[in-house]
């Protein structure tokens, strides 16, 4: 493997990228954004600005608005919403960089390896937060489990994988090399999906609402029932994290939401700014969940 400085390239300027470009830069790698419109102008002028225990700092972070196809990386980071993956990698096509990570949600590989082949290493982000006022209130979770999940399509450790590792560890980042990637995704998007019953006609339900018995009865049984789907399709349902939450009674799911929706960062993440932007995301992933499980219901 070279000794070179690795070059990464963090594909999009959202809560997720911002917060991979300010950790990887921190720890001295050698970080580029591309970003674009009023993201890029802020970072251009005012660099990556970051509340760190309540004050508000700054790093300045290279950016970019186009990537070339001659502009090579060794890994190409593309931290955006399901609903934007496809649109990214097209843009990505003709880049000769070799791998690509996706760090998102997805129930499948199949339009995206359509796009960037054998360069896609797929992914999903251990970090969460928002951006309010050109800043990044964000954290990344702080064990192995809520850390960076990557894995080749077919399970097995390549040199990409290990020299992934290598970078998020340079970068104090938990990390899990996962073996089987694609049974990750759908499980956990068995759960990710039912945050759509948080969203109102115009925006997020109120607190109250959120964490009232009919919201959160509605949740309980649809995990227990995408969690059963899974299984029925011989998908194994993994981490054992989220395995569990199919052996939970209805009235411990909802104690549990009701303990996660007193965080004022989980009510964030789950009711903010961030939440009302993943709105055709998690409808876009319910319906492929649900054609890919059970027909299409």
């Amino acid at each position: 493997m070279s000794t070179k400085p690795q070059r990464l390239l963090i594909f999009g300027a959202g809560v997720i990228g911002s917060v991979y470009a300010l950790r990887l830069a921190q720890s001295g790698l050698d970080v580029t954004m591309l970003a674009r419109g009023k993201r890029l102008e802020v970072l251009k002028r005012d660099g990556l600005r970051y509340n760190d225990k309540g004050t508000i700092k700054q790093i300045p972070i290279k950016t970019i608005e186009k990537l070339d196809d001659d502009d090579i990386y060794d890994f190409i980071l593309v931290p955006v919403r399901y609903d934007q993956a496809e649109s990214a990698l097209s843009a990505i096509k003709h880049n000769r960089s070799k791998n690509i990570v996706t760090l998102t949600n997805t129930v499948g590989y199949d339009s995206w390896l359509e796009i960037v082949g054998d360069r896609l290493l797929p992914g999903f982000p251990g970090a969460g937060g928002d951006i309010k006022d050109d800043v990044l209130y964000a954290q990344f979770g702080s064990e192995k489990h809520q850390g960076t999940i990557f894995g080749e399509i077919n399970g097995q450790i390549t040199e990409r994988v290990k020299e992934l590792a290598k970078i998020l560890e340079s970068a104090n980042l938990h990390y899990e090399i996962q073996e089987n990637i694609q049974a990750f995704h759908i499980s956990h998007t068995a759960l990710a999906i039912v945050n759509k019953h948080f969203y109102a006609k115009d925006g997020m339900v109120d607190l109250e609402t959120a964490r009232s018995e009919n919201t959160l009865s509605k949740i309980a049984a649809e995990i227990k029932q995408n969690l059963r789907l899974v299984e029925q399709a011989g998908i194994p349902v993994i981490p054992p994290e989220t395995k569990a939450w199919a052996e939970m009674s209805d009235n411990d799911i909802i104690a549990r939401y009701r303990q996660m929706l007193s965080n004022d960062f989980i009510i964030d993440v789950k009711l903010g700014n961030h939440a009302v932007s993943q709105k055709a995301e998690i409808l876009l992933l319910d319906q492929k969940f649900h054609e890919r499980l059970s027909g299409g219901r």
